[in-house]
């Protein structure tokens, strides 16, 4: 497995962890995302590719990872997810273009056209 889908399987073990040791919390957050994401006005991808360029600019491994993969499911291509992640080095220059390493290899894994 490459980095990206290590740091996706991450995520899926920490949600089960801290939900079967704090499921109060844990549902909380879930539940909240959940609404968060649920808005009528912008379509699912494009709120994904919103969450990729948040996630470069919080420079978050697993963030880019979990995002391009819901993207790349969404049909979301490499360059649509490049670009998105470009949008955050315009708003946080030098580190947030350090983490276009981790995006393109997200997206190399998980984009709707990525090559196996």
């Amino acid at each position: 497995m490459g980095q990206a889908a290590d740091r996706v399987a991450e995520v899926g073990a920490l949600l089960k962890r801290l939900e079967a040791e704090f499921p109060h919390e844990t549902r909380g957050f879930v539940n909240f995302l959940r609404e968060a994401e649920s808005g009528p006005n912008i379509d699912a991808k494009t709120k994904e590719l919103i969450n990729v360029a948040l996630s470069v600019a919080a420079q978050c491994e697993w963030c880019i990872a979990f995002h391009v993969r819901n993207a790349g499911k969404l049909g979301a291509t490499r360059g649509e997810i490049i670009e998105a992640g470009f949008q955050a080095v315009v708003m946080h220059g030098g580190p947030a273009f350090m983490y276009m390493e981790r995006l393109c290899e997200a997206a190399d894994t998980f984009a709707a056209d990525a090559k196996p």
